[in-house]
């Protein structure tokens, strides 16, 4: 048994990985014959299928840590595809709250990634997974966006820059960021996308956008954003991508 996440050898290719603990059961009530497996720690798991395929829903809690020490678990038990179902604040001025964003790849300003490879080496998501997610998208008509995330350590670090002793580093980083292109904010992709490299692994990540902290957009409690459409659109791309191997048209 698998010393955090506590899974016993299961048969499965493939996981879906929220962050949040309590998302896991809506996750898994889109899989076929879903059943709980196990919780310990921030890991909450449950096992389905997808047309035939043995399937892992498990979360990763918050950060960089955590998020590596589910994907060298799930992928040392035989997990070989991994897409994160996540929340994020967008940076750009275009995307609003409930939009979905496709990571293409992540800006490393964490500290887990460069426990496995070098700065200089780029936190990039799996081709396949990215098109089978744009695809799935479109298929359900929703506004997405495509491109690079902000992977961060410090969540107050974000929000209350003003409050740490390196404010001036944070706050010019942020514009940098801004300048690039980038077009959200969370924790766990630059991680997920590294580890997922090192251990042969294909990952990509759907992130539901919470808020915008540039345009200075808040989260309505009058209608709250979920999640629901980052994981239909997962769930929708992982079927694409098991169909696709199934066919021998992309390899796992």
């Amino acid at each position: 048994m698998s010393m955090h996440i506590k899974i016993n050898s299961v048969n499965a290719k493939y996981a879906l990985l929220p962050g949040d603990p309590g998302r896991c059961s809506a996750i898994a009530d889109r899989l076929d014959m879903p059943q709980h497996l196990s919780f310990n720690r921030e890991y909450n798991s449950y096992f389905g299928y997808i047309d035939g395929e043995g399937v892992i829903v498990c979360s990763t809690g918050i950060g960089g840590p955590s998020a590596a020490i589910a994907v060298e678990e799930l992928a040392a038990a035989g997990v070989k595809t991994m897409l994160r179902i996540g929340t994020c604040g967008a940076m750009q001025p275009e995307i609003h709250g409930g939009d979905l964003i496709i990571a293409t790849a992540a800006y490393r300003h964490e500290g887990t990634s460069l426990h496995y490879a070098p700065i200089e080496y780029p936190a990039v998501a799996n081709i396949h997974v990215i098109n089978a997610l744009i695809a799935s998208a479109k298929e359900m008509n929703a506004v997405y966006h495509a491109g690079v995330v902000h992977s961060k350590d410090s969540f107050y670090g974000q929000h209350a820059p003003d409050s740490m002793p390196v404010a001036s580093e944070l706050k010019e980083n942020w514009r940098t960021m801004i300048k690039l292109g980038v077009l959200a904010s969370e924790m766990e992709c630059a991680a997920l996308f590294t580890v997922g490299a090192v251990r042969k692994i294909a990952c990509g990540a759907v992130l539901t956008a919470l808020w915008n902290q540039e345009s200075g957009e808040k989260i309505d409690e009058n209608t709250p954003i979920t999640s629901d459409s980052a994981i239909d659109c997962a769930v929708n791309a992982l079927r694409k991508l098991i169909f696709k191997m199934k066919a021998n048209e992309i390899q796992p």
